[in-house]
């Protein structure tokens, strides 16, 4: 598995500043795709235990609110055990602050029934349809797109759509 980029101090994808992973291939290829660079699978750096460290220490500031997940997919198959071992490191580490990811799987037919799921607090799902894209959403690119609060909807039993009133 591999990564295409870390970035230390985010402050587009998720709320609040975040260290945020750009995990390398997709197989979606969304038609404007704003990563298309993290579509191949053999490109980027090798993710390794190291790479995990490193990432964790950069969470490791009082400003740092949280971690984004995106990519590229980090839900593929291929990316899905090192994605697993980021995220419950993470929170095993930071139980207070956030996880959020981005993946073009949804919710119902996928990311919630891999072990991911457990750690994640706000899962971004759906691809990218260019046809459908709103630039006034928040954290999505196209209206189909669904930021969910999964801790909520994990309890309900349904989706339970991310409230950023409740946050603040």
């Amino acid at each position: 598995m591999r990564y295409n980029k870390i970035r230390k101090m985010d402050i587009s994808n998720g709320p609040g500043v975040r260290v945020s992973v750009f995990f390398q291939g997709c197989a979606f290829h969304c038609k404007n795709c704003f990563n298309p660079e993290t579509w191949d699978f053999d490109k980027g750096e090798e993710f390794t235990d190291e790479t995990i460290e490193h990432i964790l220490d950069l969470c490791d500031n009082d400003y740092i609110v949280g971690l984004s997940m995106l990519g590229g997919e980090p839900m593929h198959p291929t990316n899905l055990p090192g994605t697993t071992k980021l995220a419950k490191a993470f929170k095993e580490r930071f139980p207070n602050k956030s996880l959020w990811s981005w993946s073009g799987f949804t919710y119902e037919d996928y990311v919630s029934k891999q072990e991911v799921i457990n750690y994640l607090d706000v899962l971004v799902d759906g691809q990218y349809v260019d046809e459908l894209r709103n630039p006034k959403l928040k954290y999505a690119g196209s209206s189909n797109q669904r930021a969910i609060d999964v801790k909520k909807s994990l309890k309900a039993g349904k989706v339970i759509l991310f409230d950023d009133e409740e946050e603040e």
